[in-house]
C-alpha cells in the first residue's frame, strides 16, 4: 500500500509528543490525527497521509468498539482503531489496514 504525496500548506501547527493530537505509528514514522484526517511531516512540511488503495487486513476476528481496548482515531466519516502499531477501519463486513 503506498501513501499519496498532497502537502497540507496551510498547516501552522507543529504536531509532537505534547500537541495534543493522537499519535499513530505508521511504518517508519509518526502521523498525527487532526481533524478528522492524519499528518505526517516531511522535507520541511506536513503532508496528508491517506493510503492508497484498498487492503483488507485477513484473519482479523477482534471487533473494534468504544469498549475494545485500542485507541479510537477519528478519520473522515468514520472512526480508526489503532491495533498493534496500525489502523483498523470497518468495511463491508471486514476491517481494512490503513
Amino acid at each position: 500500500m503506498t501513501s499519496l504525496h498532497q502537502e497540507h500548506p496551510t498547516h501552522a501547527h507543529a504536531h509532537g509528543p505534547d500537541c495534543g493530537h493522537a499519535q499513530v505509528s505508521h511504518g517508519d514514522h509518526l502521523d498525527y490525527a487532526h481533524d478528522g484526517h492524519l499528518h505526517r511531516e516531511h522535507a520541511g512540511h506536513w503532508d496528508e497521509c491517506e493510503p492508497a488503495g484498498h487492503a483488507a487486513h485477513e484473519n482479523h476476528d477482534h471487533a473494534h468498539g468504544p469498549a475494545c481496548g485500542h485507541e479510537a482515531v477519528r478519520h473522515g466519516d468514520h472512526v480508526d482503531y489503532v491495533h498493534d502499531g496500525h489502523r483498523h477501519a470497518e468495511h463491508d463486513g471486514h476491517y481494512d489496514d490503513h
